[in-house]
């Protein structure tokens, strides 16, 4: 690991601040990524600023707003302190399971929900500095377009990158038409919808979100909706702990009587941001709740998919994950 500078704060302001004069400097929550990027020599920032001191823990139901009757969550609260809060488990249980399902105990008692939006991408040839990678080294090239890639992106991709987010928060929170808050230097906040947080690779793969240099995520903000009762988080994995998507789903409906009146599927390890189906959503919408219209949904869903040499069997796991999760809510 290269030698850094360690810096602290206890306000917002004077982290950002901290950001702004220091193009290089990184902050520190939990560390469970940045930490071992920087021991592979991927990342390296010559500051870290540890921002654990600053009161962004609070989980509450929001009273005013366009969310009313939601939830906001402090992005330094960690994963398993997240997933355990009764109005978590209670009124979004989705988001519960999809952070059990993601990597160890150990970790999600580390990790902060802020970092895990924020985490970068697991691809092996981003981790591997003697590969070239555009995310890593723009310019330099992409070893998994014509390597080993069975991990990667089937939807949103570019000549340019390939890898896949690697969060399974993430994907619910995208089911869950969350935003999030962020805070810049001046203290004006902005707030983005999370299916706009993330970015596809395009030119510039090496911008993972739409964040600015020194903004600092606050908080989480997940609107109130009617899926408590019916919503499922499925992983597909290699094996049952500690390891990342090969494709996850994030489903949840609303019906009425027999027949859906709303639906949500998001999808993980297909893309280089939480993907949303959101035209099998649409095509669910006054469907009968039966497997016959989840497997319509599901080709729906994955028609534009696009695979590689070793993901082209993502396909058609993809659409027997979405059936599997969509028949778990009914």
């Amino acid at each position: 690991m290269r030698p850094f500078k360690y810096s602290t704060s206890s306000d917002a302001r004077s982290a950002t601040q901290l950001l702004e004069v220091n193009p290089n400097a990184q902050f520190l929550a939990g560390g469970t990524n940045i930490l071992d990027l920087m021991k592979e020599d991927v990342e390296r920032p010559d500051e870290l600023v540890d921002i654990t001191r600053l009161s962004l823990t609070g989980v509450q139901t929001i009273t005013t707003g366009t969310n009313k009757g939601g939830v906001s969550i402090g992005s330094l609260r960690t994963n398993t302190e997240t997933a355990s809060h009764p109005l978590i488990r209670q009124q979004f249980p989705l988001l519960s399971q999809a952070i059990l399902a993601g990597a160890s105990q150990q970790i999600r008692n580390m990790a902060t929900n802020g970092g895990n939006l924020n985490q970068r991408t697991r691809c092996p040839y981003f981790y591997e500095v003697s590969m070239p990678c555009n995310k890593r080294a723009p310019g330099s090239g992409c070893g998994a377009f014509q390597g080993i890639n069975r991990m990667h992106a089937i939807f949103g991709w570019s000549e340019k990158c390939i890898a896949v987010h690697p969060s399974d928060m993430c994907v619910a929170l995208a089911a869950l038409d969350a935003v999030v808050k962020v805070r810049n230097v001046a203290g004006q906040e902005r707030v983005i919808s999370f299916t706009d947080y993330h970015r596809l690779p395009g030119n510039t793969p090496e911008k993972d979100n739409t964040l600015n240099h020194g903004e600092l995520v606050t908080a989480i903000e997940i609107p109130p909706n009617p899926f408590a009762a019916r919503s499922y988080y499925l992983k597909v994995r290699d094996r049952a702990s500690y390891a990342f998507a090969l494709v996850s789903v994030a489903a949840a409906l609303q019906t009425e009587g027999t027949a859906i009146k709303q639906a949500r599927i998001a999808l993980g390890g297909v893309a280089h941001k939480p993907w949303r189906a959101t035209e099998a959503e649409q095509f669910l919408a006054g469907k009968p709740a039966t497997e016959d219209s989840f497997r319509q949904a599901a080709e729906l869903a994955m028609k534009g998919a696009k695979p590689f040499e070793h993901n082209a069997y993502k396909v058609e796991l993809g659409k027997r994950a979405i059936v599997h999760a969509l028949m778990k809510t009914v």
